[in-house]
């Protein structure tokens, strides 16, 4: 981590503001902090995951194929799980349940007679 003016390595650190470390560098004087990494992947890698799952790709393969953690594709896949366990678990009241109709005919079919004329 080098200063963003001078490119100097020399620095102390200088307090913190909004939670990150802010350093002052010894030759230009400026004051600076590090940018954080950002840990929030986009929804359409975590899609991407969950569609490389269902596919049969493991776990591991599907975090070396996207760049990213195992563990993470593993708590991907959980977190789309509990959300279809939600979304299934709203019991509907059945309120109209169709016949087969084959099943009723069949019981119902009377023998036909092989007729050969002639």
């Amino acid at each position: 981590m080098n200063c963003p003016k001078c490119s100097s390595e020399k620095k102390v650190k200088s307090g913190f503001t909004k939670g990150r470390q802010r350093y002052k560098c010894k030759e230009c004087g400026c004051n600076y902090s590090v940018e954080l990494k950002s840990t929030v992947k986009p929804e359409s890698m975590k899609k991407q995951a969950l569609h490389l799952y269902l596919e049969g790709l493991g776990f591991r393969s599907t975090g070396r194929f996207l760049g990213v953690s195992n563990v993470s594709v593993l708590n991907w896949v959980r977190s789309f799980g509990k959300e279809v366990e939600e979304f299934n678990s709203q019991n509907q009241g059945i309120e109209m349940v169709e016949v087969d109709e084959m099943h009723s005919y069949t019981g119902s079919k009377k023998p036909v007679l092989d007729m050969d004329c002639c």
